[in-house]
């Protein structure tokens, strides 16, 4: 508030009303993954809920197909006139008792892609006390493939508006098969509570795919914003279809997608009855393709040779050799330099710089490694060392220097140029509070967690690693990587990026590599 006060009354109202906007953004972020969440719970109870009320049923259902059975059994019997099968059906079961069996098959046999409807029906209640508000105060846009969930959506906020006008017909497109049999009625009419539930489904699904979005937001917006569109991307086209070895329209690509697979489709075909590795072999009356297994393949003496010979250049040795070693190889710790004394010496310096980049890289503290008999691991010393020599600059500059050593190892050139990344996340749960963590029903559930996101070189060398809150796709923050690797971290980063300091780590475990391998 006091920055906000040494402004400008004109930069105020902007800050103010970015704030807002910002605000407005994260809100409906957060209320979409509550929605979210409170219809994957509801349609999860139901799920379970019908399944266990399907158990119970089974025991009739089972008499019902008994009785069937044994009434079927009766066409099967070769030696009864044709004209006489009716009479003998009857004769093994009862008009009566056949009727009612087939009432109960009626009654108790599910579709394989049942929605278990009568056990949402008893949930209808609770979606009425956010489905109205919801429609009222967010506005949905959505792509092509999930307009018919907007129209859904937009119907039923004309029927929640009061003094509604003539009843209006029902969009039937956002309608599934698996979920007409409820919806529409042998009437033809439409029943409200199956088509809400019906719309609710489908909106869950949409969501999910981004085909449905909301604005202002972060996290559901419009994913086709960033997009080139008219002369920008007519201009663009052609370096980019170039650069990605494509053709310059669809139909192109289409059509050479679609003489590959005829082409490879009768090479297939036309070597599949001399192909000793697959054959076609009829179980249960269905053909199958099965594919011979491939045949064990003896090691050769020279990789037995080669696997001792590696297993004995492997010594066995604590994690703290391995670090200093690399250290003496590489000589990284002199990038970590004093914040004030440029030239400041200390005993034993290269130690309490590993144990600092340790105990943050594994987020273990400072405690485990803590050992007063030791001056270099001293606790003093080891707040000292973290305090004056850890910060962005010398992390930077010392991962710099082991990507340049490990560059500098014959093997790294065989495996890749270095040309080529690999950019993917690791995710983590967050059990405590903090505004670093962010909501992800997809892999958190109902709590947060941060994506440590990273970029791997074809020679292994880590290019750059940052923790992002939560994240539905690790692609949105690729572009964030990319940028934060050709540029320096911001100085609050470093009290909250982990990723700085394993960095660190993570690079002498690859210089290590040759040396030190798992077994």
């Amino acid at each position: 508030m006091t920055a906000l006060q040494r402004l400008a009354v004109p930069r105020q109202l902007a800050t103010l009303l970015a704030f807002l906007h910002t605000l407005e953004a994260t809100a409906q972020d957060d209320v979409l993954d509550l929605v979210d969440s409170l219809l994957t719970d509801l349609f999860a109870e139901a799920v379970s809920t019908g399944q266990k009320a399907r158990l119970r049923t089974l025991k009739d259902l089972d008499v019902a197909a008994d009785r069937l059975r044994h009434a079927c059994a009766v066409l099967f019997d070769a030696t009864l006139p044709e004209g006489q099968v009716r009479t003998a059906a009857f004769a093994a079961v009862p008009r009566e008792t056949l009727a009612d069996a087939m009432h109960q098959v009626d009654r108790l046999v599910r579709p394989p892609d049942e929605v278990y409807y009568p056990a949402l029906q008893a949930s209808y209640r609770r979606v009425r006390r956010f489905l109205p508000p919801l429609l009222r105060t967010m506005t949905f846009a959505a792509s092509p493939a999930g307009q018919a969930v907007v129209d859904a959506l937009g119907y039923l906020m004309q029927v929640e508006a009061p003094r509604s006008q003539a009843p209006l017909e029902p969009p039937l497109a956002v309608v599934t098969p698996r979920w007409r049999r409820y919806v529409v009625r042998a009437d033809d009419t439409v029943d409200p509570q199956a088509y809400t539930f019906c719309a609710l489904d489908r909106f869950r699904a949409a969501l999910r795919r981004r085909e449905l979005f909301v604005t202002p937001s972060v996290r559901y917006a419009d994913p086709r914003r960033g997009l080139l569109e008219g002369a920008a991307w007519a201009s663009a086209r052609p370096l980019v279809c170039r650069a990605l070895g494509q053709p310059g329209t669809a139909e192109e690509a289409i059509t050479t997608l679609r003489q590959q697979l005829d082409q490879t489709y009768r090479t297939v075909a036309a070597h599949l009855p001399h192909n000793p590795a697959v054959r076609i072999e009829t179980r249960r009356g269905k053909e199958r393709l099965v594919l011979s297994p491939l045949e064990k393949l003896e090691e050769p003496p020279s990789l037995v040779a080669l696997r001792a010979a590696v297993a004995a250049r492997l010594p066995r040795v604590d994690l703290p050799e391995l670090l200093l070693e690399i250290i003496a190889r590489t000589g990284f710790a002199t990038a970590f330099t004093h914040v004030h004394e440029r030239a400041a010496h200390v005993d034993h310096f290269a130690v309490s710089l590993c144990a600092v980049l340790l105990a943050e890289a594994c987020h273990i503290g400072r405690e485990p490694l803590v050992c007063q008999e030791v001056p270099a691991l001293q606790r003093a010393r080891l707040i000292w060392v973290s305090q004056h020599y850890i910060r962005t600059e010398t992390i930077t500059e010392g991962n710099a220097l082991l990507v340049a050593a490990q560059n500098a190892i014959p093997l790294v050139h065989t495996w890749g140029g270095g040309d080529v990344a690999s950019a993917d996340g690791l995710r983590f749960v967050v059990p405590v509070r903090t505004v670093h963590a962010g909501p992800n029903p997809k892999y958190y559930g109902q709590r947060q967690g941060v994506t440590y996101y990273n970029l791997v070189s074809d020679q292994s060398t880590g290019l750059h690693g940052i923790p992002v809150p939560g994240t539905l796709r690790d692609s949105l923050v690729l572009l964030s990587v990319l940028l934060e690797q050709q540029t320096e971290l911001h100085p609050t980063d470093i009290m909250t990026d982990s990723g700085a300091y394993s960095d660190v780590i993570f690079g002498l475990f690859r210089l290590l590599g040759y040396r030190f391998m798992p077994r």
